[in-house]
This record gives structure tokens, sequence and C-alpha cells, in this order.
């Protein structure tokens, strides 16, 4: 969308763009959800209620994210949509952006994936799904009349059986501060600090891998910034 087509839209002039422009407008504008309602509004478009995980990162977590050069940081929405990510955390679990839509979901592909377990140690499996289910379960709490959430749990629990014994415990937690162990094939074994920054709303988290200053786990964090981001930039 161009500066003149997006000055007369303020305006209340011209053609109006689908809604998927004005998301990716919102998003590369850094709108705050205020704004962004305002901007669908001037379109003649009614604000998705819904979906604000997805459609639009907030401000202040993309603020904050932009400023963690040197350790893994990704944002991440409620029902486990990864949004955005730091170049340190595509080189410690992948680049998301580089997936189908729904597989940027951890929860769906630690579930329907194989491969997506084989970052963690076999160990660490089960706590993990225990885990995530429990986070899902209260995401829902909150937000019951969510149509996609329930539409990704429904979907889980025909494809993995696994999901769906867990969700039947009905085991509620948010996802708080814990200690995740990777098993990266470039730099090898880590041990990192995850610390999660909720949204006010709690619908987004900005997570953040940190390993203790003088650790093997921190020398092997820098490898990874000169390996990894090295490989994404061939990539």
């Amino acid at each position: 969308m161009s500066a003149d087509h997006y000055t007369r839209l303020e305006q209340a002039r011209g053609s109006h763009p689908s809604r998927q422009m004005l998301a990716a407008v919102a998003r590369a504008l850094r709108l705050t959800s205020d704004e962004r309602d305002h901007l669908f509004h001037l379109a003649g478009e009614e604000p998705s209620r819904d979906r604000p995980a997805t459609e639009h990162v907030r401000p202040g977590l993309l603020l904050v994210l932009d400023r963690l050069v040197d350790i893994p940081a990704q944002v991440v929405s409620d029902r486990g949509d990864i949004l955005a990510q730091n170049a340190m955390a595509k080189a410690l679990t992948g680049d998301a952006s580089a997936r189908p839509p729904a597989e940027r979901n951890v929860v769906w592909r630690f579930f329907t994936d194989p491969s997506a377990r084989e970052l963690f140690p076999v160990e660490e499996h089960d706590n993990a799904a225990r885990t995530a289910v429990a986070d899902l379960r209260a995401t829902l709490a909150r937000r019951p009349d969510d149509a996609r959430l329930a539409k990704l749990v429904s979907e889980l629990r025909a494809r993995s059986e696994e999901f769906s014994a867990l969700w039947d415990t009905h085991h509620v937690a948010v996802r708080r501060a814990d200690t995740k162990r990777f098993l990266h094939p470039a730099v090898g074994p880590l041990e990192l600090d995850c610390e999660v920054l909720l949204s006010p709303e709690h619908d987004q988290r900005l997570v953040v891998y940190t390993a203790r200053p003088g650790s093997e786990s921190h020398e092997r964090l820098e490898l990874l910034r000169v390996v990894g981001l090295q490989d994404l930039t061939r990539g």
C-alpha cells in the first residue's frame, strides 16, 4: 500500500483494501490496538475481536524484542502461535516464518510433528507436553468463546491421543518462568532459563532465553550467535 493510498484511506477517500492488507499495514506501522481498530473503521471494516493475538504484535513487546540482539527471544500468542522472532531465536528453534501458518503454532507442532521434539531431550517430553496443554486450557478458560482456539483444541484431540488424554486431566496453569534444555544440532546441549513477560491482556508473551554467565551453555549460546546467524545469512 502506497503512502498516497494510506493518506486517502485516512481521509475516508478512495478504494478500500482487504482485511489482510489492513492487518499487514497495522503490523508494519506497529499501531496500537485502538489505532488498528480506527484503521479498520476508516476502511469500512469491523475490527476483528477474536484474533488479536495472531494479527497484531503489541508494539511494546515488539519494541523490546528489537533491542534483544544477543539472546534468543520471540513473541508467542497465548494460543501458541509464534508471532515474531529475533535472529537468535530463529537460530535456536528455527525460522517460524518459513513454515506454513498452521505449523507456526508450537503446540500443534509438538503434538503432530515428531521432528519438533528432536530439539529437546526425550526425558523432557512428558513435562513439556503437560505444560503446553495446561497453558492452552488456561487460555480457553479466559476466552471460552474463542472459535479459533476451540478449533485448535478439537483438531489436536483428533490428531493426538497424547494431547487428548492430557486435555481430559483438566489441569490448568499459565506458562511462567522455567528452565528448558535443548539439543541443538550445531552447538550441542543447552540449558537455558526461560523468562516469560505477559502482555497486560495476557494474550501475548515475550519469551526470552538466557544462560548463566560462565556456564557451558553460556559459551554455546555465544557460539550460536556466530554459527546460527551465519547459517541464517547464507539461507
